[in-house]
């Protein structure tokens, strides 16, 4: 059986300007095929986290792609997101549904703990988050995933999972090969050096190709 795999965008580290990065971002979308994207900007006030936040609504809704907010349920529900992506130390998945009603998209991040990722899911998680994967400079992180915990999650769970860290198009093939629902891409999308848009059109080619070639071994 094969899975179809997508692509989850994570804004840049830094946004100096919301209009012109949303530019890029519908370069990004128009290329091809992207599932959600979370916005995540640490350590900024919270009208710059507004106004950036409501820029990438109004593209992704435009384009029919979810926007997340990371951290903050409350935020998230003010700003009049589609969703939130909380961290183990966020609040619980409970409180966050309860902010945000049960519509909401609500994702976690279990690190390389298929434990929690179980809790997760039980207590109503719309996905789970592993990782990281691959060094990355986005963010420090202490753990290190294998892609053994994708497979086995695959392939004894309903809840969709979502691979994250230092994932490019270069080593994605693993990855999404393990059984990835979904790739969380910061870097390896804004940081590629042909430009979002072909970091985007690369991404989808290659789930492609992966795909077809599982279904052909299959």
């Amino acid at each position: 059986m094969t899975h179809r795999c997508r692509l989850y965008l994570i804004t840049p580290p830094v946004i100096e300007d919301a209009r012109a990065f949303t530019t890029l971002l519908e370069q990004a979308l128009d290329a091809g095929d992207v599932a959600a994207i979370q916005v995540r900007l640490k350590d900024v006030s919270q009208a710059h986290l507004a106004e950036v936040t409501k820029a990438v609504l109004a593209v992704g809704h435009d384009y029919e792609v979810a926007v997340l907010l990371n951290d903050s349920p409350e935020l998230a529900s003010k700003f009049g997101c589609d969703g939130v992506h909380i961290g183990q130390s966020d609040g619980t998945l409970k409180e966050a549904r309860k902010i945000l009603g049960p519509d909401a998209m609500i994702g976690v991040t279990c690190h390389d703990s298929r434990h929690l990722a179980m809790e997760a899911s039980e207590a109503g998680a719309d996905y789970v988050a592993f990782g990281a994967f691959f060094p990355t400079k986005t963010k420090d992180t202490d753990f290190q995933a294998e892609l053994e915990d994708l497979t086995i999650w695959q392939e004894s769970m309903m809840t969709p999972c979502v691979a994250i860290g230092g994932i490019t198009v270069e080593n994605c093939d693993a990855v999404v090969e393990a059984g990835a629902d979904f790739i969380a891409v910061c870097g390896g999308v804004w940081s590629h050096p042909e430009g979002p848009a072909a970091a985007v059109a690369a991404f989808n080619a290659k789930f492609k190709q992966i795909q077809k070639t599982t279904r052909g071994r299959a």
